[in-house]
């Protein structure tokens, strides 16, 4: 709220992209979780969902991680942001983390339990990987749309509007799109996991088919749909510099392909980095959309930012976290890369 030095407007511009790396590597890295959790609803196979689970064992809590990460990066960097946008997004937020905490439980405890218990949280695993994906993608959408603010002379913007103000055609629809992209990037997962002569695999790759034409789909839809409600988006898109965008979207198609390309190839790591490639592309194209604000219409970046002392206290402390979360990503991938087979659901 306080006017910024040019020192301290740079260092929000960093800790804004910090925000958006963090939000990016969550929705990659647990992204594929989810997806292969919605996928595993499909499964019949309970040694196989089983296998599933113990596939992302070694790696769910840490992709996780990156949401705790991004949510401490708003509460330090942007607290009046993080203020009302919670307030406007209690819904589906508690809805999503209902699902993380019901995937969690599942996740640890299944094969603790007897068969039709098994069953159950083989379900609870696949409905509630679902919802985080669905109540998300809806917070998402919900958050472009913005929401309105008190204007009380001296105090802090709050939140004004009813609790289920978040719903709208637009937000259940970004809704359905996230679970359309979680849900590639979990049968790319799981060909990646598996090994090459398991069955789950050829199932996975008859989902990935049709998940590849929905997922263009969906995001051809989301740009029109974008377009047609947003002025701030249109803006940009459709001004002088259409061509950076065109191109952008061209970059865009051309990852889609490579990844299908090495899907069908049965280059299953590739695959995953091309599709991992075309989310970045997007992101990044988004936050030069949306710039300079952090929610459409309602915050910008600099307004929303911390007094100027803790966001340099902030700097101070978190700086050096960032490293060491990324290596340890990397070092538990690197542990856990080999592949699985069905029987490792017995443990």
């Amino acid at each position: 709220m306080d006017e910024l030095t040019h020192v301290q407007s740079v260092v929000t511009f960093a800790w804004w992209m910090v925000l958006a790396m963090s939000m990016l590597l969550y929705i990659v890295l647990d992204g594929a979780d989810l997806g292969a959790g919605v996928f595993s609803l499909f499964v019949r196979n309970p040694h196989e969902r089983g296998a599933i689970m113990s596939a992302m064992a070694g790696t769910w809590d840490a992709n996780e991680t990156w949401l705790v990460v991004g949510g401490g990066v708003l509460f330090g960097t942007f607290p009046f942001v993080y203020g009302s946008l919670f307030s406007y997004l209690m819904v589906p937020l508690a809805l999503a983390l209902w699902g993380i905490i019901t995937r969690a439980v599942s996740l640890e405890f299944r094969h603790l339990a007897e068969e039709r218990w098994q069953r159950f949280s083989d379900f609870a695993f696949g409905a509630s990987s679902l919802a985080v994906a669905f109540f998300g993608g809806m917070a998402f959408g919900a958050v472009l749309q913005g929401f309105p603010l008190t204007h009380t002379s001296g105090e802090v913007p709050t939140y004004v509007g009813g609790a289920l103000r978040f719903i709208s055609p637009f937000s259940v629809w970004t809704g359905i799109a996230a679970v359309i992209a979680v849900t590639l990037a979990g049968v790319l997962f799981v060909r990646w996991r598996f090994e090459r002569d398991e069955p789950i695999r050829y199932h996975a790759e008859q989902w990935g088919e049709v998940l590849f034409y929905l997922g263009l789909a969906a995001v051809v839809i989301t740009l029109v749909f974008s377009a047609s409600i947003f002025p701030w988006a249109a803006g940009k898109w459709f001004g002088p510099d259409w061509w950076i965008w065109a191109l952008v979207l061209l970059a865009v198609v051309v990852a889609a392909f490579k990844m299908r390309t090495a899907f069908r190839r049965h280059h299953d790591f590739s695959a995953i980095l091309w599709l991992n490639l075309a989310i970045a592309i997007m992101a990044v194209a988004l936050m030069a959309t949306v710039y300079p604000w952090l929610v459409p219409g309602t915050w910008t970046l600099y307004a929303g930012a911390t007094p100027a002392v803790s966001l340099f206290t902030f700097t101070l402390t978190m700086g050096g976290f960032f490293p060491v979360m990324l290596m340890y990503n990397a070092y538990q991938f690197w542990v856990f890369r080999a592949r699985i087979s069905a029987l490792a659901a017995n443990h």
